[in-house]
């Protein structure tokens, strides 16, 4: 059993409180003991940074130039009021939390991605941020390092892309953990008629026996050069091949990915759309075991398009804030969030599956000259759904305009403790960096009160 020098240090100055060794042991132990209330969790991360005062968080009272120019809308939930033009949301909103008062400080989206994908705040807010190996891992390889699920099954699966802003967002991979623990990325359009995973398709002329004894062939090649002894990198390769292998060869991988056997009746309730049916995919990689799915919104933060992209409307520098909100991507998410609470619920997967609705800030409650809004990352609206939070809970009130926490502030770091909570992992778990010195999975506190 690992021993700690945090927790050595902590032995010697309690010994004399009568606190012995053993003791410390059992109390460490027993403090890593959480219930798991969600075996899985689907994390649909929207790039870009919804706008919380024109959805969730709206403020009717508010003076002109900050209230919205949409109306509000009775909900499930007496005296809950959302954006009229989620009108299949408000349905549903009595099985939903709704966390007002999430906050940091990165105004920028790569460093802000990076903070809300990993719970760790970049070393810089610079919109330059780069991925590195030096930097956290996503949440779903911590899961895969510390509570990793079916040897058959992965445990973390991301799509349908990668996110870049500029550069590839931070916070997407495993980073020091290991290659073995990055996620099974899906490239590719759930939506296409030709989806396939080219990940978990063989040649024709090469059959899974053939693979294994190619497979073998070059883990002997990399033996005999030595190339394992020497370099982390390769074995993570060599871990991660492995694993791919076990897959291609398992029935359960390939059904899991198969849409085609979903009613169509049901994947257009989803939506026809990339990110409706990578929603609907990871509903069946929750059935088949996969324990954390992400899923993206768009590959891009937004900007001059109104067919594609995130939530960051400001980009567009003239008034089609509301016309792309109210066209695109309230549309997208009414149609496709809804179903998927309710598809969950109906197959008993909802009390053990955590939904978190999430970007990577809000926007600011003042509107612009351009008739939109900022960057806001100082009081935001994050949602939740299922794996034992409340429904129909408010979390934390913010000020009148939206734009900071009246009561009940909860930084980024106590939203990822909160999620590792909910999954049975002990926010204070140990990882080791590339320096091998230790780190909690969070750096937060849990926010006890979400759950029911």
């Amino acid at each position: 059993m690992h021993f700690s020098r945090r927790s050595a240090l902590r032995a010697g100055s309690l010994g004399m409180l009568g606190l012995s060794l053993p003791k410390l042991f059992a109390a460490e132990q027993s403090a890593k003991k959480l219930p798991m209330r969600a075996k899985s969790v689907i994390f649909l991360y929207q790039f870009g940074g919804p706008s919380h005062v024109d959805t969730f968080d709206m403020k009717p009272d508010a003076p002109d130039g900050i209230r919205s120019k949409f109306a509000q809308i009775d909900t499930s939930v007496p005296g809950l009021r959302i954006c009229e033009h989620l009108p299949e949301m408000a349905k549903v909103m009595d099985k939903v939390t709704l966390v007002r008062t999430v906050h940091h400080n990165m105004k920028n989206h790569n460093s802000a991605a990076y903070h809300a994908l990993t719970g760790f705040a970049p070393p810089v807010d610079d919109i330059r941020l780069k991925d590195s190996i030096e930097l956290a891992p996503a949440y779903g390889s911590v899961v895969d390092h510390v509570a990793s699920g079916s040897s058959s099954l992965p445990t973390f699966v991301a799509l349908p892309t990668v996110m870049r802003d500029g550069s590839v967002t931070p916070g997407q991979h495993a980073s020091f953990l290991g290659k073995r623990h990055d996620p099974l990325l899906i490239n590719s359009d759930p939506n296409a008629s030709d989806f396939k995973l080219p990940e978990l398709s063989l040649p024709a002329n090469l059959s899974t026996d053939r693979l294994h004894n190619r497979r073998a062939m070059q883990r002997l090649v990399n033996e005999q050069s030595q190339l394992l002894e020497f370099s982390a990198t390769a074995r993570g390769l060599d871990e991660y091949y492995d694993r791919a292998l076990t897959m291609l060869g398992s029935t359960q991988v390939r059904d899991a990915f198969d849409l085609s056997r979903e009613p169509t009746k049901l994947r257009d309730q989803y939506g026809r759309t990339t990110y409706g049916q990578s929603c609907l995919l990871a509903r069946r990689l929750v059935e088949a075991g996969v324990r954390f799915i992400n899923v993206y919104f768009d590959e891009s933060i937004g900007g001059q398009n109104t067919k594609s992209g995130g939530w960051d409307t400001h980009g567009f520098n003239d008034t089609r804030m509301y016309p792309i909100l109210k066209g695109r991507h309230l549309p997208l998410t009414d149609q496709t969030l809804p179903v998927l609470i309710r598809d969950l619920q109906e197959r008993g997967l909802l009390d053990s599956t955590l939904i978190v609705w999430m970007g990577e800030f809000g926007r600011t409650p003042k509107i612009n000259a351009n008739i939109s809004r900022d960057h806001w990352p100082s009081c935001y609206t994050v949602l939740l759904a299922g794996g034992g939070v409340q429904r129909g809970y408010i979390h934390g009130v913010s000020d009148k305009n939206g734009a900071y926490p009246d009561r009940d502030p909860v930084p980024l770091g106590d939203l990822a403790a909160t999620m590792f909570a909910a999954m049975g992992i002990d926010p204070q778990t140990e990882l080791r960096d590339k320096l091998n010195r230790p780190l909690p999975v969070a750096t937060g506190k849990i926010v006890s009160r979400v759950f029911s």
